[in-house]
């Protein structure tokens, strides 16, 4: 029998913690809360954690900052809460890291929605193939089997959920054009609202990080109006295999 998936939901109000806790284990999850950035780190020092509910507004260090310090050593994908509605609030949060958002007040059943979505998404190998690949890019490569993309010097690269999902459906349509429409709904299922720029900040943060090695520039083209082009030719190694290389060679 398949484990259920474990939830953090991590916010200062008791009583939202305890709804989101019931709701969600109704809803067939395992679910763990924690008020502050401590609590949180004690549960995750504890047990795997498949995804984080993060409220940002939280006593001592905040959401923000503790979705910047998480993406440093875990891919572990983030949803934030915020009472604030302001498109830069949302920004600031998917620049940290964050995987999506939601503003409060908030309906659970949108909440588990957004959950739901994204666990779709990180859990299986990207993209879409019968087995994992290692495609290869102006030197780069990713290894779908080991989740790593690494850089013409052997570099890994860390990348985020969302991040490593949309650079395997790029490299798997390029040279062709994707659709930003298309990539909001494949990322992002029903959940994802007309002008919502989740999209377009992940691929900011992917090209930054393409542009930390060599020969990584310009790789993501901007189709003006359209969406987003993968420029470099795409050459498929074949199968991954795992223990044919070793993380730092």
């Amino acid at each position: 029998m398949e484990r259920a998936r474990h939830l953090l939901v991590v916010d200062d109000d008791p009583e939202i913690r305890d709804m989101l806790h019931d709701f969600l284990v109704k809803s067939g999850f395992r679910v763990s809360t924690a008020g502050d950035g401590r609590e949180m780190t004690r549960v995750l020092a504890q047990w795997p954690v498949d995804l984080i509910v993060l409220d940002v507004m939280l006593p001592g260090e905040d959401g923000t900052s503790l979705c910047r310090s998480l993406r440093a050593k875990s891919e572990t994908p983030v949803i934030m809460l915020t009472a604030m509605g302001s498109e830069v609030d949302r920004i600031v949060g998917l620049e940290v890291g964050a995987d999506d958002y939601l503003v409060k007040p908030f309906s659970a059943r949108e909440l588990l929605a957004r959950i739901r979505a994204i666990l779709r998404r990180c859990g299986g190998p990207e993209p879409v193939r019968e087995r994992p690949r290692v495609l290869g890019f102006a030197g780069w490569s990713l290894d779908q089997g080991r989740r790593e993309l690494r850089t013409p010097d052997r570099v890994v690269v860390h990348l985020s959920q969302g991040e490593y999902a949309l650079l395997g459906t790029l490299l798997e349509r390029a040279p062709q054009v994707v659709e930003r429409t298309e990539l909001l709904e494949k990322h992002r299922g029903d959940t994802s609202i007309p002008f919502d720029r989740s999209i377009d900040i992940q691929i900011s943060r992917l090209r930054r990080k393409l542009e930390e090695g060599p020969g990584g520039s310009a790789l993501i083209k901007t189709v003006r109006g359209i969406g987003y082009q993968f420029t470099a030719a795409v050459v498929d190694h074949g199968e991954s295999v795992s223990s044919g290389i070793s993380r730092g060679a």
